[in-house]
Order: structure tokens, then sequence, then C-alpha cells
């Protein structure tokens, strides 16, 4: 009987799509490596005792993070794409795409999700979480140190969901895809502000058809960066001015700690 099982096993493991196969298996593996070694938690368990226990070190946490990040989902991402898939990696969304489009798209999202975010910074759960780097508020030097790792991290971030799964899988599920791509992206929003990871299926659902609609992933690095720069900006502010509001006089106050 094992021996039966074990042939309809092997012959149903042929019939299966290899390069579907590799795609899941990679998201897996690439998500794994990224939980267990590139995290700060990683690097503080193994590295935390090379360096004194100051703001520098906590800052290397997270640079060591947001790069550790970029490597597991972009540059293994593409190894896997040139050197196992053996295709383009510009069919896998790392190019301009629809440019038009994009670019209007992009702004039109951003001119629906700013003021959102300006408001939601407002908000307790918010303000107490980004940035969450929280140094970051004491000095604009370490707050744009701060950013330009988030930056390298969104890349690899955005190549992985929208670009190596999204297209990977394209072909064999079509738009059924833009909804696979989502769930991974939603559930590693969890522990966030609960509005975030609800509004994690939206933008998952939207910035997946973008991706589609232009072939590209980088007009998601464009919105997901600047989203996630306003809201440490505006939550920065917040907590340098002590001002919550949400009305003209509080953007007033808040530019002038800026100018």
């Amino acid at each position: 009987m094992i021996k039966t099982e074990i042939k309809k096993l092997l012959l149903l493991t042929k019939e299966l799509d290899k390069k579907v196969v590799i795609v899941f298996l990679a998201v897996a593996v690439l998500q794994t490596i990224s939980w267990y070694y590139t995290s700060r938690m990683f690097f503080r368990v193994n590295f935390f005792n090379k360096f004194d226990y100051s703001e520098n070190v906590y800052l290397i946490e997270y640079l060591y993070w947001f790069v550790g990040d970029f490597f597991t989902f972009f540059v293994l991402g593409v190894i896997i794409v040139k050197f196992v898939l053996k295709e383009k990696v510009s069919s896998y969304g790392l190019c301009l795409g629809d440019f038009s489009i994009g670019i209007k798209f992009t702004f039109i999202f951003l001119l629906i999700m700013i003021p959102i975010v300006w408001v939601v910074s407002s908000f307790p759960e918010f303000a107490e979480t980004y940035p969450q780097f929280k140094t970051a508020r004491e000095s604009w030097t370490t707050f744009f140190i701060f950013e330009s790792g988030m930056l390298i991290y969104m890349f690899g971030w955005e190549f992985i969901w929208r670009g190596f799964m999204l297209f990977g899988l394209e072909k064999k599920f079509g738009y059924y895809t833009v909804l696979i791509q989502m769930i991974p992206f939603v559930i590693l929003h969890n522990g966030k502000p609960a509005g975030e990871t609800f509004g994690a299926i939206i933008a998952g659902i939207a910035l997946g058809v973008l991706a589609i609609r232009t072939r590209s992933f980088l007009y998601g690095v464009i919105i997901h960066e600047a989203v996630m720069f306003s809201i440490n900006l505006f939550t920065t502010l917040r907590y340098k001015t002590e001002d919550y509001g949400i009305g003209i006089s509080s953007i007033i106050k808040l530019f002038k700690e800026i100018f």
C-alpha cells in the first residue's frame, strides 16, 4: 500500500508546473531566511556583544535588517530568476514598464493616501508605533539615515511580492495572483495597528493590480516608501511639536518645525 501511494505521489509530482513549484518554494525559503537570519533579533543575539550599548547599536540593528532583507528578497530573488528559472529579470517587473500609466496612478494613489496618513498619524496607536526606530525622532540626521535604509528595504519587499511572486505565478493563475500575493503581504502586517493591517488588504490588491497593469513593481516601491516616509515624518513632527490635531493650524505648526 505504501509503495502504491508513493508511486501515485511521484506521478502527481511530475504533473506539477515546475515554475510554480519553484516560485512557491523560493518565497517560503526566502521568507524563512529573512525571519531567522536577517532580522533585528538575529543581529542583537549574534552581534550585540561586539558593540557598546548605545544609540548607534540600535540604528545599526535596523540597517542590518533593511540591507539583509534587500539581499534576501531582491538579490537572491534575482539569482533564482536568472539561474534557476533562466528568465529575464525585466519579466518580473524590474523595468519602468508602462511609465505613463504608472506615474499617473502613483500620483493618484499618493493624492489619496497622504491626507489619510496625515489623519491617522494623529491617532495614539500610530503616533506610538512610528517611526519604528524611536530615536529617529530626536535627530534629523538619524531620521534620514533610517529612511534611506527603509527605501532599500522597500525595494526588496516590493520585489518579492509584486515582482517575483506576482509575475512568477501570473501565467498559471492570471489575475488570481493578485490575491495570492496579497495574503502573505497582509499576514506580515500582523502586530501593527489594526487599521494598518486591514488597510494592507486593500493596498496589497491595489499594488498588485498596478504592477500587472504597468508590468513593473517599481511604482509600488515609490508608493509604499512615500506612505512610510509620510507616516514617519508626520509622527516625528507631532512628537517634536506635541501637536496631534488635524486642522490647518496643526499643519502650519508642523511645517514651521521643518523650516
